[in-house]
């Protein structure tokens, strides 16, 4: 037990330490492509100074492949793959993931499903191992199936009551429809309690397979031992499935309306937005930064400047770009008293109109693209979140090179590609409002 508790303590140390040293490693990393004597693939950026390795991993497969009236399956999963595998059932699992200092963890969104490993370098070999029977050869036993089942149940509940929550599922399940992306990622009550054990297994069965999978490696592991762990790790799943490779395309409903969900709470919760561009774009980068100047830049950002800053509607006020495979969102948000709720709703509209006719100054540009720039290397300040934004960029196919490439696209954009891009992808008309609220009403009128 007291060696135990000697290497959690030392793990710690070491993570803390990871920190520290990430900032200049950002500057410097060297991706090395692995490939195992297997076959199997990995991008590896090598960091000696400190005995630590961070491994991602992902499959291009998530929840919007759920079968129909199983919704949550993916989520279920994520939540079991670490309650025991292979000869070790959930207890002795947890215990050795413990006593080595390993940390495991899985999750599920709607277009892919990934693992995250962090784990001294000299416990290497098991923490591989561990991986491997995680995602190889998981038990689904029935008390922890139970148990995460309900977990998740008590978690749905909770949300039902949450507005913040509640606001996000109406407006996507407005936007998407029936499409699966309108689908709650968590599924419902209903949906969860008719996933079986045998669902789950289809699910691992179809999804972690080797054709479908992408390795990121950060840390102290050199290629040719981290190739023959590769082949440990994962050479035992499947190399192809007859899980449907692709959804449909999603057609975004985006046809203006504001629709109400009346709630007894002091503040109403407002979510909004309208379709946008694909990642793949090639005007990506400029809507990336034309959302920087309309509500991603903080305190720079006009809906902030309009809504908090001059008029004082609301504490928080922003907006995002969220590219799923089939789709692209902008996503907006906001929450204001209920009296000044349709206020709020007219001058978000205003702005983005506003925008979307002028476009930025030369001013809101260069700010945008120096500030976007330069707290990029501040985003991966850790090996983990250096192996997480590297299976982020395979995932997409952006290329060995795009870490040293991505400021200088953020770089390219120019003040007429911003406003060439307001004009297409901007418009109030098409903005859907989901409120969670009393909207109009005052706080005096009990």
């Amino acid at each position: 037990m007291k060696t135990a508790a000697l290497r959690r303590a030392a793990a710690s140390l070491v993570l803390m330490l990871a920190v520290v040293v990430a900032a200049p490693l950002v500057r410097a990393t060297e991706i090395t492509r692995v490939v195992s004597p297997g076959g199997i693939e990995a991008w590896l950026v090598r960091e000696h100074s400190i005995p630590l390795i961070a491994v991602q991993v992902g499959f291009r497969s998530g929840a919007a492949l759920d079968p129909d009236g199983k919704a949550g399956l993916a989520n279920i999963v994520s939540g079991l793959l670490d309650e025991g595998a292979g000869d070790l059932a959930s207890g002795a699992f947890q215990k050795r993931l413990e006593d080595r200092a390993i940390r495991l963890s899985f999750d599920a969104r709607m277009d892919r499903f990934s693992g995250r490993l962090m784990t001294l370098s000299e416990e290497k070999d098991e923490a591989f191992r561990l991986l491997g029977l995680a995602l190889g050869a998981p038990r689904f036993d029935p008390d922890p199936v139970e148990r995460i089942r309900r977990q998740i149940t008590v978690s749905l509940r909770r949300r039902a009551e949450d507005p913040d929550q509640l606001a996000n599922l109406a407006w996507y399940a407005r936007l998407f429809g029936d499409h699966p992306y309108g689908r709650p990622l968590e599924g419902t009550e209903e949906s969860v309690a008719r996933v079986t054990a045998k669902d789950m297994r289809a699910f691992v069965a179809q999804s972690f397979t080797r054709d479908n999978l992408v390795v990121t490696v950060v840390g102290d592991v050199d290629p040719e031992r981290l190739g023959t762990l590769l082949d440990e790790t994962f050479s035992q799943l499947p190399a192809t499935s007859d899980r449907p490779a692709e959804i449909s395309n999603a057609h975004v409903r985006a046809d203006g309306q504001v629709q109400v969900i009346e709630r007894d709470i002091p503040q109403s919760v407002v979510v909004f937005g309208d379709s946008s561009i694909k990642r793949d774009h090639p005007d990506w980068y400029a809507a990336y930064v034309l959302n920087y100047i309309l509500g991603g830049g903080g305190f720079a950002s006009r809906l902030m400047i309009e809504v908090r800053e001059k008029r004082g509607l609301a504490y928080s006020v922003g907006s995002y770009l969220y590219p799923y495979e089939k789709a692209a969102l902008m996503v907006g948000h906001v929450a204001t008293e209920n009296a000044r709720v349709n206020e709020s709703i007219d001058l978000i509209r205003k702005e983005i109109g506003r925008l979307r006719e002028t476009g930025p100054t030369t001013e809101e540009l260069q700010n945008a693209k120096t500030y976007i720039t330069g707290s990029f290397p501040l985003n991966l300040d850790s090996n983990g979140k250096i192996a997480r934004f590297l299976l982020m960029v395979q995932l997409r196919g952006l290329g060995l090179d795009y870490l040293e490439k991505r400021n200088s696209y953020i770089e390219a954009v120019t003040l007429e590609d911003a406003r060439r891009v307001a004009k297409s992808v901007l418009d109030p008309e098409k903005l859907v409002f989901v409120v969670v609220g009393s909207p109009g009403k005052r706080p005096d009128d009990g």
